[in-house]
C-alpha cells in the first residue's frame, strides 16, 4: 500500500542506506520498520480505545476459536508479542482483559520505543526487547501465550520462527497470529490501491480541485519512496491452508486458521490509499466516520459470508496452535 506523507526520517534516510537495504532484508526491515514507528498509529488509525480494543477482541477471538477445542483459561498470564510494533495487539488484548503480563518484541528499535511509551501512556509495565523472531532471546517453557499480528509475512523464513515461538512457549501454550494476507487477497488490494492512487492524484490535480484537494509533490513522492522499500520488507503472502501445515511442521497441534475482510477490503483499501492520495485538509471527520462506518458494516457480512466462501478468498488469514505438552516417562 501506498503510505501517508509526513514521516521525517524516510525524507531524510541516505539512499546508500536504501540500497543496502535492497541487498540485506533484515537491514531493510529495521530501516523500514524504523522510519515508521512515530507515525505508524496514525497512518493506520491505530488506538487504544474501545474502538481498536474491540477490533482485536474480534480478530484474537476469532481465530482462538478456529482451533479445535481452544480450551484455556482465560486471561493468559505471561504474554509475548512478535513483532509487536507500537503493541497494537497485545496492549488491546491487555485493555479488553484477555492477557496479563506483556513482552514485546521486535527487530526495529524504533518500533520497541514505541510500543513502551504507548504503554507507559496507557498504565502499563512491558518488557520490550530488540529480537530477531528467527532467534527469540528469550528461555524454553517461558510464555503462556505468544501473540502476533501482521508478522509473519516480514520474516524471512516463516517455519523456523514458528518453531522458536513454540520453543519459549510452555507446553500445553498457545500461539495467535492474526492479519496476514493472503494471496488472492494480496492481488486484489494492490490492484485496487494502484487503479485508485493514480486516479486520486491525477484527479485532486484538475485546475477546478487543485487548490483544495492536491498534495504537495514533495509529500507524494516521499510516500512513493517508502512504498518502494515496503514492497522489499513485505516478503510473503499466505494460502491458509499451507499456513496451518506450516504450523504443523513446526510442531504445533491443535492448528486452525480464520480469515476476514472480503467486501471490507474492496472498500477499505481504495478508501485508505485514497486518503493517503489527497489534501489531509480535504477530509474532515464526516469522512472518517463514512469510512469507519463503512467498514464495519461490510465486515459483520464478511462474517456471515465466512460460512460459505472459502478462506483462500478473503483478504486477512490468521493461525493458531498449540505447544504438545511433554510425554509422561
Amino acid at each position: 500500500m501506498v503510505h501517508p506523507a509526513g514521516s521525517e526520517t524516510v525524507a531524510s534516510a541516505s539512499e546508500a542506506d536504501v540500497e543496502l537495504a535492497w541487498a540485506d532484508n533484515k537491514l531493510a526491515q529495521v530501516l523500514y520498520h524504523d522510519w515508521e514507528a512515530q507515525s505508524y498509529d496514525e497512518k493506520w488509525s491505530i488506538s487504544f480505545d474501545e474502538r481498536c480494543t474491540s477490533i482485536v477482541r474480534d480478530r484474537f477471538r476469532r481465530v482462538l476459536d478456529s482451533s479445535p477445542v481452544p480450551g484455556e483459561a482465560l486471561p493468559y498470564g505471561r504474554v509475548l508479542e512478535l513483532g509487536a510494533g507500537t503493541g497494537f495487539f497485545s496492549l488491546n488484548l491487555k485493555l479488553a482483559g484477555l492477557v496479563e503480563e506483556v513482552h514485546a518484541c521486535d527487530l526495529s528499535p524504533g518500533m520497541v520505543e514505541a510500543a513502551e511509551q504507548n504503554a507507559q501512556r496507557l498504565g502499563f509495565t512491558i518488557e520490550g526487547r530488540v529480537a530477531d523472531a528467527e532467534a527469540l532471546p528469550y528461555a524454553d517453557d517461558s510464555f503462556d501465550l505468544v501473540v502476533g499480528h501482521a508478522v509473519l509475512h516480514h520474516i524471512p523464513d516463516v517455519e523456523a520462527a514458528l518453531r522458536e515461538v513454540l520453543r519459549v512457549l510452555r507446553p500445553g501454550g498457545r500461539f495467535v497470529i492474526a492479519g496476514e494476507p493472503t494471496s488472492i487477497g494480496h492481488w486484489y488490494a494492490r490492484h485496487l490501491g494502484r487503479i485508485t492512487w493514480e486516479t486520486a492524484t491525477r484527479v485532486s490535480r484538475l485546475r477546478p480541485l487543485r487548490a483544495k484537494w492536491a498534495r504537495e509533490q514533495t509529500e507524494l513522492d516521499e510516500s512513493s519512496r517508502a512504498a518502494a522499500l515496503e514492497a522489499v520488507v513485505d516478503l510473503h503472502t499466505f494460502d491458509p491452508k499451507e499456513l496451518a501445515e506450516t504450523a504443523r511442521r513446526a510442531g504445533a497441534t491443535r492448528v486452525g486458521t480464520a480469515t476476514e475482510e472480503l467486501l471490507s477490503a474492496f472498500v477499505g483499501w481504495p478508501v485508505r490509499t485514497f486518503e493517503y492520495a489527497v489534501s489531509a485538509d480535504a477530509l474532515g471527520f464526516g469522512w472518517a466516520r463514512f469510512a469507519y462506518g463503512s467498514w464495519t458494516r461490510l465486515m459483520r457480512i464478511d462474517t456471515l459470508l465466512g460460512r460459505v466462501v472459502p478462506q483462500k478468498f478473503f483478504y486477512n488469514v490468521g493461525v493458531t496452535g498449540v505447544k504438545p505438552r511433554t510425554t509422561p516417562r
